[in-house]
């Protein structure tokens, strides 16, 4: 919720040290970043509002004015995109000042008006069967499966999205009714779980609830009302924040986004009340998140999930780094540097936004990346407007119409830039304006033109990236003024700036390689802080093979050369099973890539080859056998699978969930099959040495298979394979795979199923 603290009546208990300059106070100039938000700008443009207010207006009684947009708008998670546009419209009216933005955001908050007035509680609600649910949960009836509530699909998340965009209206757009309905909606949640008691309370946490405290803080601080405060704190995941709260590392296993939230609430509480146990918990995440389990793009999980910390090797999928998580860790991150105005902050901030949200957009159309692909050989899937909309398209709707929100920064009187993007700042506290002219990454080039004259010495200071690790001296107009000789410092220049000034200095760009934590020998190219990315081609079907590099243990300087084009570079001889051509990894839009590389000599890849080549096939060849693959304990795979279970427990194990039926206990989910072909069960079973499972597999009602996984590995992750009955999926395209105990036994622990075609 951008421009909080300027709408608040709180004063905050602990005052912050750097604030960012509010988005209409910045322009972007031509580059990257501005075509970006260009792109975005116009989808939003193109969106209906009536759509997205399709299951409000129906679930207050009112008649919907158009049909409910696809994705998961009509598949259970109804609501959040509304609040997501909400902040994307507000934003980019703050930063253009383009009324037809405002319309939008107006029009919305007329239409919750009109459904409240249509429902006497307050409640603003998308998702269907909402009312059941919650008048179970006001008499203390919660039940969850550990991503649901009492079978709606994260239902407080949702409502946090809403709650979200109405305050960013009230704060970007000026839209004082916002506020009022946020109150109302606020009053409507206090009154639902005013009877909880915090066992119940812990219980119902269990599903994801996004940053509801956030929110509740945020409403507090805007109306003063110590309630919404009460019941931010009731936001508390015990089994995950407790932890934190100690300095230990709770997340191997977690979901990866439904955990940061609660964080940047924890660091907005800590702003209103000096809380130091919430900063304390909030500071612990971001590095535990950042230096343990983020990959060289600045994304981090694995099919949604983090895994062990410094374990990432073997972690690269199609399904790495969730876009929202990025959103939220830049989120979190302003919070952070808010408190404590650390570089470190902001070196990260870079890498994220520049080699993750900036790569995560078509800039063609606008539209954006759910997951961001890491594998080799992977290519990036994007969004469309009608059918797809996810948390991440409503994410990436914000993302790139708030480019300009942490270039500058004040802390106190002195000036902080952080990015260096192509941009002009009204600094109208000093009588100023400021434009910077660099075409960095490219170069490192910097060049900042002051126009107007200040009364008095002001400091100007430029962040020095911690990668670059030579001298960076400043220039003022043309002659010497300072430097900064350490990286993670500041390059600070003070003068009584007159028009016309003009600050020039150059930041170091080199080539340099990044190690996997957990594997010296799998690395990664960057020039500057631009993560390189190999191009694999456009060739659709069988994927490339993966490419290697024998580089003897050379510096990367001379095995990696300037192609002539810019931010282009070949290997030179080292590339296996051929020579290669890098560029940004953002500049990778519709080609398939590689980033990161097992690096060789000769000698070590002569004798790994042939293995390293016979894995490759074994992997294609499941692959190229698939009909349907899902992860078990995973919240989206196991939808999109319609998954039932009854008496089931979710865990995780090195980095993976699995899901064990426990006494008398079952689950069920849907499998596609070639109804033409012989079909093969692969289950992955997780050696769990706790139980001693007796169960029965069925696929459309025939048994498959009696099992009790007698002689299987225990505390290690493998496939069990089950050839199906021609009789159960003859002339079918999908069949129902059940699970379930023997009397009252437990079944094992699955992690995932595939069905594949027979050889």
């Amino acid at each position: 919720m951008l421009a909080a603290c300027l709408l608040a009546v709180v004063v905050s208990v602990a005052p912050l040290k750097a604030e960012p300059f509010p988005l209409g106070r910045v322009e972007l100039l031509d580059g990257p970043f501005a075509r970006a938000n260009q792109a975005t700008a116009k989808y939003l443009l193109t969106v209906n509002p009536d759509r997205l207010l399709h299951s409000f207006r129906k679930h207050s009684g009112l008649e919907p004015k158009a049909p409910m947009y696809g994705g998961w708008e009509n598949m259970g998670l109804a609501g959040h995109s509304l609040g997501h546009y909400l902040s994307a419209c507000a934003m980019e009216f703050a930063v253009s000042g383009d009324k037809r933005f405002k319309e939008k955001v107006d029009y919305i908050i007329a239409e919750f008006v009109a459904c409240q007035k249509s429902r006497p509680d307050g409640y603003l609600g998308a998702m269907p069967d909402g009312d059941r649910v919650w008048a179970e949960v006001k008499k203390g009836e919660i039940r969850s499966g550990g991503f649901d509530l009492n079978g709606l699909w994260a239902p407080w998340y949702t409502h946090h999205k809403v709650f979200a965009g109405l305050l960013d209206a009230h704060a970007l757009t000026g839209n004082k009714v916002a506020l009022e309905v946020a109150r109302k909606f606020g009053d409507w949640a206090i009154d639902t779980t005013k009877d909880l008691t915090s066992e119940l309370w812990e219980k119902m946490l269990a599903c994801e609830y996004g940053g509801m405290n956030e929110a509740m803080a945020e409403l507090y601080a805007r109306t003063g009302e110590k309630k919404y405060l009460d019941l931010s704190r009731k936001f508390y995941d015990k089994r995950v924040l407790d932890p934190l709260s100690k300095g230990e590392n709770s997340l191997p296993g977690k979901h990866s986004n439904t955990q940061i939230p609660k964080i940047v609430g924890l660091a907005r509480l800590y702003e209103l009340t000096g809380n130091e146990t919430d900063l304390k918990t909030a500071r612990f995440f971001w590095d535990t998140v950042v230096n343990h389990h983020t990959y060289v793009i600045g994304g981090n999980s694995n099919h949604e999930y983090l895994g062990l910390p410094d374990k990432l090797s073997e972690a690269l999928s199609s399904n790495t780094a969730e876009t929202c998580n990025t959103y939220n860790m830049l989120r979190l991150t302003r919070h952070l540097f808010m408190q404590d105005p650390k570089t470190e902050f902001f070196d990260y901030y870079e890498r994220a936004h520049l080699n993750h949200i900036l790569a995560s957009q078509n800039p063609e159309d606008g539209m954006v990346t759910y997951f961001m692909p890491l594998a080799s050989g992977s290519s990036r899937g994007y969004s469309n407007p009608e059918n797809n909309w996810t948390c991440c398209h409503g994410s990436g709707m914000e993302n790139h119409v708030k480019h300009v929100d942490s270039i500058y920064w004040r802390e106190k009187d002195d000036l902080l830039v952080n990015l260096f993007i192509p941009s002009t700042l009204d600094w109208r506290e000093a009588g100023l304006t400021l434009q910077m002219e660099t075409k960095y990454p490219e170069d490192g080039n910097v060049k900042v033109t002051v126009h107007g004259n200040a009364k008095r010495d002001l400091m100007i200071r430029f962040r020095h990236p911690s990668w670059a690790k030579e001298r960076i001296e400043a220039n003022v107009n043309g002659r010497s003024s300072d430097f900064s000789s350490r990286p993670g410092d500041w390059i600070t220049v003070v003068r009584k700036w007159k028009d016309g000034d003009v600050i020039e200095f150059q930041i170091p760009m080199k080539l340099r390689t990044e190690a996997m934590p957990d594997n010296p020998k799998r690395i990664a190219l960057l020039w500057g802080p631009v993560v390189l990315a190999a191009d694999l081609g456009t060739r659709r079907g069988e994927a490339p093979r993966t490419p290697v590099l024998v580089t003897n243990g050379k510096p990367i300087d001379e095995w990696l050369e300037p192609s002539g084009n810019p931010l282009e570079w070949k290997t030179k001889a080292t590339g296996r099973p051929g020579d290669l051509t890098f560029r940004p990894f953002y500049a990778h839009v519709r080609n398939r890539y590689a980033v990161y590389f097992d690096d060789y000599t000769e000698a070590e890849w002569q004798k790994a080859e042939a293995d390293f080549r016979a894995e490759e096939a074994r992997v294609r060849d499941l692959e190229a056998r698939t009909v349907d693959a899902m992860r078990i304990g995973e919240m989206q795979p196991e939808r999109d699978h319609n998954l039932k279970s009854e008496r089931n427990d979710v865990r995780a194990a090195n980095g993976r969930s699995f899901r064990t039926p426990m006494g008398g206990g079952w689950m069920e989910f849907e499998m596609k099959v070639d109804g033409t072909a012989a079909n093969e069960l692969v289950i992955t079973y997780w050696g769990n040495d706790r139980i001693r499972p007796d169960f029965e597999i069925l696929v459309d009602g025939v048994k498959v298979a009696d099992e009790n996984l007698d002689g299987r590995p225990k505390n290690a992750f493998y496939d069990v394979v089950y050839p199906l009955p021609p009789t159960a999926t003859a002339g079918k395209s999908k069949v129902t795979v059940r699970v379930q105990g023997k009397g009252n036994a437990w079944s094992g622990s699955f992690s995932g199923a595939r069905v594949v075609r027979a050889k």
